[in-house]
């Protein structure tokens, strides 16, 4: 498979599935305007600080209110992460490789970015936040049903599952971040009603709620960090996530499971290993939050060496030089 189509694919799905999770990451504060006592105000500067976007987003809107966020982080065309900017760049991959993704996929990565093009146009998606987020969400759920009923499960659709399984991760440690930036508004708050009330939400945010009720019969802050993090069953799960991806990165080189033959490999299997021995207790002990700093560290890591071992250009000459495929 060319470097270029292997890209492409790969980047389709990571901007989809990252359009899909900031409508879940936004639902966070959403929900909670909805469930919180009085008292409890709404809370948006975080959003914008966990996003990676603090820089961008201050420099063109200043004041952090509802409507200016809500803006930054679903239609603004400057903002790289927004839902548009994420289903555009999505649609012009598709399109770049449509002799290997099927019709269907084509026809629904391309209704999806006309969806969110018609309500930033009308503004209607900012009179009825929770329906137009519903919306985005199920949206990118029937692109991942087509793909899986129609695309071959072939190298193409492991580089998709790998764009796709990492952007997950990352986001699903970023919606469980957020408690800690967002969700907690004194220490007091700790394992009151409305302490549950936020983890709640927060799994709600994740389409986790019911699946963790079946784990576990009641709100515990350890246990819902546990679910989310190292669950192998849950499919939003971190750890469920990068097992999956490892899964299909030893399908795309042919190596053996237990072992790696590129540095992509390595590090996405020190990682997996890291979290197949770590208990929820030594995560807590040594900080739920600088846990998760260092694992969206790791995994921007794994996504460097994506670029590296299968998107560069490399020479057929001996030069030094060398070159690369940006997205």
């Amino acid at each position: 498979m060319l470097s270029r189509v292997a890209n492409s694919i790969y980047w389709m799905s990571r901007y989809l599935e990252r359009a899909e999770n900031v409508a879940r990451f936004i639902d966070v504060n959403l929900n909670l305007s909805l469930d919180l006592p009085a008292g409890y105000g709404e809370q948006w500067a975080p959003l914008v600080n966990i996003s990676g976007d603090l820089e961008l987003f201050t420099k063109r809107y200043g004041e952090p209110t509802r409507e200016n966020v809500l803006h930054f982080l679903t239609f603004d065309r400057e903002n790289p992460n927004s839902i548009l900017s994420c289903v555009r760049h999505a649609r012009e991959n598709a399109r770049s490789v449509r002799e290997i993704i099927s019709s269907e996929m084509w026809e629904q990565a391309n209704r999806f970015y006309l969806r969110v093009k018609e309500a930033a146009a009308n503004k209607s998606a900012i009179d009825n936040p929770h329906d137009f987020y519903t919306a985005v969400k199920m949206e990118n759920h029937l692109f991942d049903g087509i793909t899986e009923a129609t695309m071959s499960h072939g190298e193409a659709w492991h580089f998709l599952q790998v764009g796709e399984l990492l952007e997950r991760a990352d986001k699903t440690s970023r919606i469980l971040d957020v408690k800690y930036f967002i969700l907690l508004p004194d220490e007091q708050a700790i394992g009151t009603a409305v302490d549950n009330i936020q983890w709640s939400a927060l799994l709600k945010s994740a389409s986790a709620l019911e699946m963790y009720r079946k784990h576990s019969k009641q709100i515990n802050p350890s246990k819902v960090a546990e679910f989310l993090l190292l669950n192998r069953d849950f499919p939003r799960s971190v750890q469920s996530c990068l097992a999956r991806a490892a899964y299909s990165l030893h399908a795309i080189t042919g190596s053996r499971q237990d072992g790696f033959s590129n540095l992509t490999e390595k590090r996405l299997g020190k990682l997996l290993a890291d979290l197949n021995y770590t208990q929820i207790d030594e995560i807590i002990a040594g900080g739920l939050h600088e846990f998760l700093d260092g694992l969206q560290t790791r995994l921007n890591h794994i996504d460097s060496a994506i670029f590296e071992c299968y998107f560069t250009l490399r020479p057929l000459t001996g030069s030094s030089s060398h070159l690369t495929q940006e997205q």
